[in-house]
C-alpha cells in the first residue's frame, strides 16, 4: 500500500473538520478595489490577480465557516453608515452564491452548513468605532448578523486602548466594560485582537462569556504588540475562549517587523494610508520591495507560533484567522485561503494528532460560539437592555 502524504491526510481532515477562520476582509477589498461592483469581482470564479479570496479557492482550503469581516476604517466620517454598507455587502454575496455561502448566526448554522457542504458565512465587526459609544446601535448590529466585535482596530475608542496606540484608557473604562457586558447579554463575542494587552486583562475580568482572538498571534514568539502574551494565552483556560493564529508576516516574523515600519512610513511619504491595498497603492509597496526585499515568513514560521500557543493556552484554546485581503503580503504557502491543508501537513509533521487539528480547524470556534450563547440565555432571563451612556459612566468625578 502507498503510503498516505501528510498533504493528502490533512485534505481528509478538512473534509470532515473543516477550518473555520475568524477573519477575513473580502467586504472591505471589494469595497476599496471595486466599490461593491460584485460583477467585477465574481468571487464564484478565479480573482487571483485581485484577492485572495473567491469560492473556489475557499473549496480548495478546506473551509467551512468564514467570519467576514466589516470592518471600516477609524478615520472613516460616519463608521457606522459604513458599517451598515459593509453587513450589505456581505448579505449580497450570500444572495448571489447560495449554493456555496450559508448565512450563519449561531453555533448550530455552522453545523447545517457542515451537514450541507456549504461555508458557514457569519459576520465579525473590526473596531468598537463601529458602534460610535452607541449600545443601541451595539444592539442593532447583532440583530443584523454581527457575532463578533474586536473592541478596538489600531486607534483607541474612547473607552478602550488599541495595541497601537498611546495608553489613554488604561485598557478599558467603565463604560468599556458595560460594553463587554452588553455583548455578553447579547451573545456576541468579545474580540480581543488588535488591543492593549491592559484592555485584553480587564476585558478576561468583566467577561462572563468565552472571548476570542479573531486574528492573533503569541507574542513570546514575534514581539509585536498586536500579538498575545502569554500570561494571557494562560487565561484561556478559565476563560474558555480561544486565540486564532494570524499569518500576516509582520506579526509572526521578527524579522519583519523593522521592515514593515519602513514600508508604513514609505506609504505615507507617497500620500497612502498604510494598509491600503488597491493597485496604485501596491505599486508602490512592490517599488519599496524591490528596493529592499522582504523577510519572508512561511508555513513554518506560522506552526511556531501554534505549537507555543498549544504550550501556553492548551489545545481546546486555539483556532485559526488568516487575515486574508487584510494584509498586503502573505506567508510562502499561505499565499491565499488555498493554503490551510498546508499548515495542517506542517502541523501533521510535527506530531499535532488528528484529534488536535479537529479541534483547531472547527470544533473549538464551534464550541466558543455555543458557549456564548448559552451564557446570553441566562443573562437575557436576569438583565434589561443597557442604555449606559459614556458620559453616564465615564464622566470625569467632581
Amino acid at each position: 500500500m502507498t503510503a498516505v502524504t501528510s498533504q493528502e491526510a490533512a485534505r481528509e481532515l478538512l473534509r470532515e473538520f473543516p477550518v473555520v477562520d475568524g477573519h477575513n476582509d473580502l467586504p472591505w477589498a471589494l469595497r476599496a478595489q471595486v466599490r461593491y461592483d460584485l460583477d467585477a469581482r465574481d468571487i464564484a470564479a478565479d480573482q487571483s490577480a485581485h484577492l485572495h479570496t473567491d469560492i473556489p479557492r475557499l473549496r480548495a482550503g478546506g473551509v467551512g465557516a468564514q467570519y467576514w469581516s466589516v470592518y471600516v476604517r477609524t478615520d472613516s466620517p460616519d463608521p457606522v453608515a459604513a458599517t451598515l454598507e459593509q453587513i450589505d455587502c456581505v448579505r449580497q454575496l450570500l444572495t448571489r452564491h447560495p449554493e456555496d455561502l450559508r448565512p450563519a448566526l449561531t453555533a448550530a448554522d455552522m453545523e447545517a452548513a457542515r451537514g450541507e457542504g456549504r461555508i458557514a458565512s457569519l459576520m465579525g465587526a473590526e473596531g468598537g468605532h463601529s458602534i460610535a459609544g452607541s449600545l443601541g446601535t451595539l444592539r442593532g448590529l447583532y440583530g443584523l448578523g454581527v457575532r463578533y466585535m474586536t473592541l478596538t482596530h489600531n486607534d483607541n475608542v474612547d473607552w478602550a486602548d488599541s495595541a497601537t496606540d498611546e495608553p489613554k484608557a488604561g485598557g478599558l473604562t467603565a463604560f468599556g466594560r458595560e460594553v463587554v457586558r452588553e455583548m455578553n447579554r447579547l451573545g456576541m463575542l468579545v474580540d480581543l485582537s488588535h488591543v492593549a494587552a491592559t484592555t485584553m486583562r480587564d476585558a478576561l475580568d468583566a467577561s462572563s462569556a468565552p472571548v476570542i482572538f479573531s486574528h492573533s498571534s503569541a507574542r513570546a514568539v514575534c514581539d509585536h504588540p498586536r500579538n498575545v502574551p502569554d500570561d494571557v494565552l494562560e487565561r484561556l483556560p478559565a476563560n474558555g475562549g480561544i486565540a486564532m493564529v494570524t499569518f500576516v508576516p509582520k506579526f509572526v516574523l521578527q524579522a519583519a517587523v523593522d521592515w514593515t515600519a519602513a514600508a508604513d512610513e514609505n506609504m505615507r511619504a507617497h500620500g497612502f494610508h498604510h494598509l491600503d491595498t488597491t493597485a496604485e497603492a501596491m505599486k508602490v509597496h512592490r517599488a519599496f520591495e524591490e528596493r529592499y526585499p522582504r523577510p519572508v515568513a512561511t508555513v513554518s514560521t506560522v506552526a511556531d507560533h501554534l505549537d507555543h500557543m498549544r504550550e501556553a493556552a492548551g489545545i481546546d484554546h486555539l483556532g485559526i484567522g488568516g487575515d486574508y485581503d487584510g494584509t498586503a503580503f502573505t506567508p510562502e504557502g499561505l499565499t491565499d485561503v488555498s493554503g490551510y491543508p498546508n499548515l495542517l501537513a506542517e502541523l501533521l509533521d510535527r506530531g499535532w494528532s488528528k484529534a488536535d487539528l479537529a479541534k483547531l480547524t472547527w470544533k473549538n470556534a464551534v464550541r466558543v460560539l455555543d458557549a456564548a450563547e448559552e451564557v446570553a440565555r441566562g443573562l437575557q432571563a436576569t438583565r434589561s437592555p443597557s442604555n449606559a451612556t459614556i458620559e453616564s459612566l465615564d464622566a470625569p468625578a467632581g
